[in-house]
């Protein structure tokens, strides 16, 4: 495995961890295989307890490994699976040339999860060669077959309007923030772009790098909201309740992961360069 890098302004801790985590997502370490203990790691990299145990307890969180009582610290069996978006988000931001990927309805669970490595940049504790952010959302200036009306299943224009302050709230801050970092030349080449589609997606999909993929399905839900001064039920996809499974590129192009991702990244491509138009305002 690589060493520290003295030059890198990142913890020891975290070079650390992400050594780990490109030898676990490139299988050099395979799900199943032990990672080398607390004492070797201590040694290989000449640091403290603690910080190896930092280290480990970072991809514990990111569920790329499991501890076992007794017998170590191993790489989970499946890497399709369950997990939380935000720590994949800023371990991103720990590359060189930084791409994010989203389709979906808002873009408000992405805002969340970048605001922390976007502060880091304003802050000079990460420094990217490059940033570029995208985001498809679907056109509210026409009708949607969802979410709708519950009573007749019909388009809700007073609907769409309250969606798309919703996405403009997050989408529209992640874009200005993002320009501002290039503005202050905090990093060397930053874009983000909203580009509206004629569909409106029953999922929400993050493509990082193009070396992950998040994906997950919009549950549909029945509830009460005022629109236009009225009470409508309408049946609406909860992107809060998403569960988002976790694939990721390996050093073998014809496995799950690899496959998974390079279509999802094939698919959002397809559609940002064919059907969709830019968002304006």
């Amino acid at each position: 495995m690589d060493a520290l890098d003295p030059d890198d302004p990142r913890p020891p801790s975290q070079q650390i961890a992400s050594i780990l985590r490109a030898a676990i997502l490139t299988r050099k370490l395979t799900p199943g295989a032990k990672l080398p203990s607390g004492p070797q790691l201590v040694q290989r990299y000449g640091v403290a307890k603690a910080t190896a145990e930092q280290a480990v307890r970072m991809l514990r969180e990111e569920g790329l490994v499991v501890s076992r009582k007794g017998s170590g610290v191993f790489v989970r069996e499946r890497t399709e699976r369950p997990v939380g978006l935000r720590p994949h988000i800023e371990r991103s931001f720990e590359a060189r040339n930084v791409t994010i990927d989203f389709a979906g309805l808002s873009g408000e669970t992405l805002h969340g999860a970048i605001s922390e490595p976007l502060d880091r940049i304003r802050e000079g504790r990460l420094r990217p060669d490059s940033l570029a952010v995208r985001l498809l959302v679907p056109d509210d200036s026409i009708p949607w077959h969802l979410p709708s009306r519950a009573d007749d299943l019909s388009d809700s224009p007073a609907f769409r309007k309250r969606a798309n302050r919703i996405m403009e709230r997050h989408s529209l801050a992640i874009v200005d923030a993002v320009h501002e970092l290039a503005s202050l030349g905090l990093v060397s080449s930053a874009t983000a772009q909203i580009r509206t589609f004629p569909s409106v997606p029953l999922f929400k999909l993050y493509v990082l790098n193009g070396e992950q993929a998040f994906f997950g399905y919009y549950p549909v839900r029945e509830h009460e909201l005022e629109l236009d001064g009225e009470s409508v039920a309408i049946w609406d996809l909860m992107g809060k309740d998403t569960t988002l499974f976790h694939h990721a590129s390996e050093s073998d192009p014809d496995s799950t992961g690899s496959q998974f991702v390079s279509q999802s990244q094939l698919w959002f491509t397809s559609l940002w360069n064919s059907l969709a138009k830019d968002y304006r305002p």
